[in-house]
This record gives C-alpha cells, structure tokens and sequence, in this order.
C-alpha cells in the first residue's frame, strides 16, 4: 500500500478515549507493528535483484521499508487530533551502462518488484547516453544477514492513545494554570521498519525509532495587547516512551538522564513557559553591540547545523545541490591545504550515524554501508567531508561515510547529514563557571529564527531566551535579540567549551534537500560554549 490514514478530531481527552474509533486507532497501529517476516523480504529482494542483473545491471539494491507515523495535538488542553498514517513498499537502484537508474513499487509481489527492477534498468540506459564519466562505487564487504535496532524500553506505539492524550491535556493544564493565555502541545513518533539487500550479499534489516514532543505556550498583556511566546526546550529523539517519562527534568533547558540516556517532562517545562514568556514582556530591549555570547546546546545545535553540517556535505561542495540547496565555503582547495582554520584550536566537530539516541543513528545506511565516526574539523582545521560510495574517490578515500538515506521507499537515496556534533571541552567547566567569567554578554536558550546565504557562510541567529550578563553574573531577561557573523569569524571566536557533564543535543526532525525534495532526521550535540566578541543587533520591529 502508499499510504493509509486514519484521523479523527474531538473537544476533550476523555471524550478521546471513549471513542470506538479511537480503540480502532490503536488495534490498527498494533497491527501495523506486527513484523514482516524476513524470509518474505528477502524472498522479494532477491527477485527484485535477480530481475536486475538478467536485465543488464552490474549493481543493484533494494529497498522494502515500512513507515508508521503516530501523531497527536491539544489546543488549550484540549485534543485537536489524532492521525495514525502507514506506508510500505520497494525501491530499486541499480547501475547499468555505467549510469544509475531507480524505480519504485507498491506491488509487493515477486512479479511486481521485478518490473521495478526492470523498469531501473531501462531508464539507467537511456541515462547513459547523458553521461560522460562511469559512477565509481567505493568498495563496501556484503554483511550476509545482519540487523540493528533502535535501543528503547517502551515502544510508544505500544502506548495506548488515551495515555499520550492525558500527557498532553496535562501538560496544557500545567501551562494554563500558570497563566497562559493559549498553549499548543503536540507528540509525533516514527517507527522505520527498514530492509536492504544489494548484489553485494548485505541483507539488513533496521528497526529505527524517533519522536518529537512539540510545546509552545502564550502570555498576553491585555493593557497593551502585547505578547511573548516560549516554545519547547526538549530535543527529538531516538529513543522509546521512557523519554516522555515524567521524572523530573530539575534543569530549565529539561533533559535528564535515564537508563537509556535523555528523558524529557513535558508537563514541567508547560508549567515554566508563562513564567519565561512574562519575563520576556517585561525585558529590556537589547542595546546593539559587540557582546560576548553563552550559547545553550538547546540553542547552539541550530548554529551547527547550518554552518558546520550543511556545508561539510561534499555533494553541495562540489555544486551539486547549487540549483535548490546553495554550495559551499568549505571548498576543496580549503581541505586540500590541511591548515584551514574553519575554529579555533578548542573546536572539533565530529560526524557521527552511531551516536546513542540520536536521529541519524542506525546500523546501515541506505546502500549498506556500515554506519561510523569520523573527524570533519580537528582541533580548528578543516580535515574532512561527507560521502557517500559514489563521492568517495574524489577524496582519494578507500570507503564511503555512509552517509546515503531515503525518506521512503519510494525515493532515491542520496547524500544526506550525519548527527555532526561538536565535542565537549576538555577542561572541566560547567555553565555557571563559564558565565562567571564574562563582564559583558548574554547567555542564549533555545532556538528560534534563523538566516544563511547559500555558501553557508554569512548568517543570522536568534533563540528563545536571552539574558544579561554583567560582571560574571546573569542580571536579568533581555529581548529582542540576534548575534551576526560569518561562519569562519564565529568559530574561530569560540573561546571556552564546557566539559561531558553538560553535552546535549538537539536536532530537526524534517531537514530539508534535494530535488524533488526530501527530508531526513539529524541530531547535533554540543556543551554550553563562549563565543567572544559577537555583533549583537536588536530586531524589535520599529512601529
């Protein structure tokens, strides 16, 4: 099947869970988890590959990947809607005449998956006439049988729909109570049930997890008609339930630890949004400048994403996505000299798919490439890229990055973002040791707009909370707020980078690419870090 949906919409939790339809909901999700066999995968697999070499193929893969989606959304406590969707089928790759060639399929039967193949080769031939140079594929070993899971204690899926309904009316409840004037509260979890196999003899099978809680509460000042808002400070991540645990998070930008890692308490962070969006109504504007800035991981993740991840990707450095996703500074003339300083000598930025929790994070890739670290920048130079098998040789590498995802069967893999994080600092420091240090900055929470030319290079970043601090002491709430630089310059201004002790990470569940376009999951760590003389301007909007 492509797709199947399921939505329905009603005016309370309760009413929510006394709904037939509601229990149909969950009975149809827990039919959907029910595992396909691996024998009936590999069965059409091969069929799909056998169909492709008889057809002409010198390589070829396939994909038969099941997505399920779960979401659900309150308004001001009260349950907006629910959709369950579903989509399963197979996408084949192949290479003949030199030159790649790709079709899809919903007919998942051994007939229906060998036209697909066919299909792939044909349009790979009739590319081949445009193209001037053979793909060279980087060597990978076949794997024979292998698998990987997400590590999570509960499947959210698993969760009834009434307990994920009473998470969110309670959290809305707790916003509400604390003088919000409108509150938003959302849960989305993702369940990749994923099958690769190649003429190379990798046959693996991937169960990836992922979810994101979303929050953003209102206050109004009724005497002026001015408001302030404050979206969540939790991160998407892969992990189960337990992340959605409820055990006191006692940390404003809220994660804590568990077994596993992160957890995140939604309803005590609602319950402290009005208190931050009333300090924002009454802040002060912030008086341009050059400041020294402290930047939270639950903001700095942001940063990173935009002016060390996009333009470490080697597709857009060597102009290929220049039509839609821009290119890059990061040139190859840069890395090739071996001393470009992209920060200073503090700042290492590591690409990572096996980073426990994270987004990106599986055991393959999508052309069965096994997932690894690897070093983009060491201490401040540029010493690395991301691959894939087809970009590989341009670097001279022996391997690819596995760096090659899909958003669905029915879409070509292509080059997309590791979790690309930057590492803790070495020298024991916590956040209040950090802004102890500072005379005149502001320290920044949260996420919030952004700006950045298609060279990844000049740019423009604000967040959700910005606080004055004035001889080593936060003073107060500031408003208003957004710092400038070029991505070499703000590096390279990294001065101070707190240790392990505070590493979190952030990251987007949709990062966008491509074209026709497509979106992948990344998550991005980093420690509370000090960035030195930063122009700071004000955005307060002049009336």
């Amino acid at each position: 099947m492509r797709r199947r949906n399921f939505l329905q919409y009603t005016s309370g939790a309760a009413a929510v869970a006394a709904l037939p339809s509601f229990r149909g909901l969950d009975a149809e999700i827990a039919r959907a988890l029910t595992p396909i066999p691996s024998a009936d995968r590999k069965a059409l697999a091969d069929a799909a590959l056998t169909a492709a070499k008889s057809a002409g193929a010198t390589y070829a893969d396939a994909r038969l990947n099941r997505y399920l989606s779960q979401s659900m959304s309150a308004r001001d406590g009260r349950i907006s809607s629910v959709s369950n969707s579903e989509s399963y089928g197979c996408g084949v790759r192949v290479i003949a005449s030199g030159t790649w060639g790709f079709a899809a399929t919903n007919d998942l039967t051994p007939e229906g998956v060998a036209r697909a193949a066919r299909e792939a080769v044909a349009i790979a031939k009739a590319n081949a006439r445009l193209q001037t140079e053979p793909v060279q594929l980087a060597p990978v070993p076949g794997y024979g049988e292998v698998s990987w899971k997400t590590p999570i204690e509960k499947n959210p899926f698993e969760v009834p729909l009434s307990e994920k309904a009473d998470l969110l009316t309670a959290a809305s409840a707790a916003a509400l109570g604390a003088g919000a004037r409108f509150v938003n509260a959302s849960l989305r979890f993702v369940n990749e049930q994923r099958y690769f196999a190649s003429t190379e003899g990798t046959y693996a099978e991937q169960d990836i997890h992922r979810q994101i809680p979303g929050l953003n509460v209102t206050v109004t000042d009724s005497a002026t008609g001015r408001f302030q808002s404050r979206s969540e400070l939790s991160a998407p991540m892969g992990m189960g339930w337990e992340y959605l645990s409820g055990r006191p998070a006692g940390k404003v930008a809220g994660p804590g630890t568990s077994k596993y890692g992160t957890f995140y308490d939604m309803i005590e962070d609602a319950g402290r949004a009005p208190e931050h969006a009333k300090e924002k109504l009454a802040a002060r504007s912030v008086t341009p400048g050059k400041y020294t800035l402290v930047l939270d991981p639950s903001h700095l993740w942001l940063t990173i994403h935009e002016s060390v991840g996009h333009p470490t990707e080697l597709d857009r450095v060597l102009g290929y996505e220049a039509n839609y996703a821009g290119t890059s500074f990061a040139t190859l003339d840069k890395w090739k000299s071996k001393s470009f300083n992209y920060g200073s000598p503090i700042v290492n930025f590591v690409a990572d798919r096996t980073q426990p929790h994270s987004l990106a994070a599986a055991g393959w890739d999508d052309e069965g490439v096994k997932c690894k670290e690897w070093m983009l920048v060491k201490d401040g130079i540029l010493v690395d890229y991301q691959t894939i098998r087809d970009q590989a040789h341009v670097l001279g590498k022996k391997e690819s990055d596995g760096c090659c995802h899909a958003d669905d069967w029915a879409s070509v893999q292509f080059q997309r973002m590791p979790n690309v994080s930057l590492q803790a600092g070495k020298t024991p420091m916590t956040p209040e040791e950090m802004v102890s240090g500072v005379d005149n900055g502001i320290y920044i929470v949260g996420d919030s707009s952004y700006s950045i030319d298609q060279q990844r290079y000049n740019f423009q970043f604000s967040g959700q909370l910005f606080y004055e601090i004035k001889g080593g002491k936060i003073t107060g709430m500031l408003r208003d707020v957004a710092y400038q630089a070029n991505t070499q310059q703000f590096w390279n201004s990294c001065s101070a980078i707190c240790d392990r002790r505070d590493y979190r990470m952030g990251g987007s569940f949709n990062d966008g690419k491509g074209e026709p376009g497509q979106v992948s999951p990344v998550s991005h760590g980093c420690s509370t870090s000090r960035f030195d003389d930063i122009t700071v301007i004000n955005t307060a909007r002049k009336l």
